[in-house]
């Protein structure tokens, strides 16, 4: 990056030399403190000359010069308050600044890398003059970046120890400052490099607007010749801090060695190895360069650098994927070779889609082979029994497929009618009730119940326990209207006792169900006849409470 240094420090005793032009648009703005008008601009251009050198060692240490020179220099000279400022003219050299970093985690290619390093400024500039600070200042940075086959980046924080500078009135003295950038490689070679980055600075005394700055910049570097680098980039500035300019252009000349990649470590650059990925001899013939010795390992008379199989003993083909291989397999006998036998273990049946190939046919689809699959065009759930192996599953247990039950979660019987077929036959459950096909029988004028509705209660407990959802059930005792309003309140009250009481008896538990006596009070049907009082003399179950869905709802 211009502006963000790299934790990587590229070469084992490599110079390194650069020279960057700078410009920058009004740096240096004076404006009042009661409405931030604009009063004119101390230094309206300001361009500098980096020289700068650097050393790397071990690919691991980076010693760095630079040397600023301000080649061009104008302002307003404005004044405020009686007070001149005056703009500074004329070439000049800025401070010197010596860095030092240290790579302490990742090797060039890798996309994660960490180092430390810092910069110290000498006194070498005017301070009047704009181009210096007049005082020994230094920055240690925390560095991270990386670089992935078509990504660089990296990014540099820490603070910038300086003593306290008063600017027209605006004091500044050691910032925290960062940047980060991300560059996009271009090219076969990657020699193009494009991406923006942003440099931010924070004051620690007094932060402001005044006393922040912030840049962004999109640059440019391009790698002409193997070692010389070009590069440019321009960009706004963010704040109107001191030194922050409006905007800022760059140009860049570079003399940097291009890190070259040698992935097999024989020697020999990848992009001049004839086999980069394996360790091999260097050859005056380009297309054996970094390639093995003509060795033969297997003793299959097919050289290792051409044997696709260097470690077994094979047979001479023209594929050469499969030259110095053995011939394929097959072991299940089915006529489809093993390196293409989706089942090279089963027998099967030739097939366009890979994963099927040579496996056994499944019509259905559902991952049971025909072979072994009891129903082989219904999709079906895998069982030990190979009567039901590969058959819809049977989800209430009652014996009956779930693709001919017409109540899946309720255990019924056998019927010819498909909409009743696997149904209970006394009891069905809706969203709001159990629902009973029979009445429960009573003596007469009594709330004893008689032998002939055991079977009744017998399903109606057996649909409690497979439904834990229900947590309430109200069972309600209603009766004609026959004899007194009182009486039959008692009546209908102890018949729904009675019935709670030969469910608990079934194994149901009682917090789980109400019994309430309605006496005369909810007729369904006329009491002038038989037929209707017949009707109004009942047993109803009422659903009262049910667990959420999903909620785990056993009693």
């Amino acid at each position: 990056m211009f502006g963000v240094q790299s934790p990587f420090a590229a070469g084992q005793a490599t110079p390194h030399l650069m020279l960057l032009g700078d410009y920058a648009h009004n740096p240096l703005v004076l404006r009042r403190s009661s409405n931030d008008a604009e009063v004119g601009s101390v230094v309206s251009s300001q361009l500098f000359m980096h020289l700068n050198g650097s050393f790397s060692l071990f690919n691991r240490v980076n010693l760095n010069v630079n040397l600023p020179l301000a080649l061009y220099q104008g302002g307003d000279s404005p004044t405020s308050g009686g007070n001149a400022f005056a703009s500074p003219s004329g070439t000049a050299f800025g401070d010197l600044r010596a860095g030092l970093r240290v790579r302490l985690l990742g090797e060039y290619h890798d996309a994660f890398q960490l180092a430390v390093g810092g910069y110290v400024w000498f006194p070498t500039g005017e301070s009047n003059a704009f181009v210096g600070d007049g005082k020994v200042r230094g920055m240690p940075q925390l560095i991270v970046g990386g670089r992935t086959d078509r990504i660089v980046w990296s990014a540099a924080a820490g603070p910038e120890l300086r003593s306290l500078q008063n600017y027209g009135g605006v004091e500044q003295g050691t910032m925290v400052k960062g940047g980060a950038g991300l560059g996009v490689l271009f090219g076969k070679s990657r020699q193009l490099q494009v991406g923006p980055e942003v440099n931010v600075a924070l004051s620690t005394e007094n932060v402001s607007k005044r006393t922040t700055n912030a840049e962004a910049l999109l640059g440019a570097r391009y790698r002409v010749v193997r070692d010389i680098e070009l590069g440019a980039g321009f960009g706004p500035g963010l704040t109107s801090g001191i030194g922050t300019p409006q905007f800022r252009g760059v140009l860049m000349l570079a003399y940097t060695p291009e890190q070259r990649a040698d992935r097999d470590k024989d020697g020999i650059y990848d992009d001049v190895d004839a086999c980069p990925d394996n360790f091999g001899d260097p050859s005056d013939d380009p297309a054996k360069n970094g390639c093995p010795g003509r060795s033969d390992r297997d003793k299959d008379g097919i050289y290792d650098d051409v044997d696709a199989c260097p470690d077994v003993f094979g047979l001479k083909s023209d594929d050469p994927a499969k030259n110095g291989c053995p011939p394929p397999q097959d072991r299940d006998g089915d006529g489809i070779y093993d390196d293409v036998d989706a089942c090279p273990d089963v027998k099967g049946i030739k097939s366009d889609d890979p994963k099927k190939n040579g496996c056994p046919s499944d019509r259905d689809g559902d991952g049971i082979y025909d072979d072994v699959d009891a129903c082989p065009d219904l999709k079906g759930v895998k069982t030990n029994d190979p009567k039901t192996n590969g058959c819809p599953p049977d989800t209430d247990g009652d014996g009956i497929r779930d693709d001919v039950d017409a109540c899946v979660h309720e255990k019924g019987k056998p019927d010819p009618d498909p909409t009743k077929n696997g149904c209970p036959t006394a009891v069905r459950v809706t969203e709001g009730a159990i629902l009973i096909l029979q009445q429960v029988q009573f003596d007469t004028a009594k709330a004893t119940i008689k032998k002939a509705s055991d079977p009744l209660l017998d399903e109606v407990a057996e649909v409690l326990k497979e439904h834990p959802e229900i947590l309430k059930l109200e069972i309600q005792g209603h009766t004609d209207n026959r004899g007194t309003v009182k009486g039959n309140e008692k009546l209908s009250q102890d018949r729904a006792d009675s019935v709670k009481k030969a469910l608990g008896s079934r194994g149901i538990d009682q917090g789980r169900l109400v019994a309430k006596g309605y006496g005369q009070s909810a007729p369904i049907d006329e009491n002038t006849t038989e037929a209707g009082r017949q009707k109004n003399r009942r047993v109803e179950f009422k659903i009262v409470e049910k667990a959420a869905k999903g909620e785990n709802n056993a009693k």
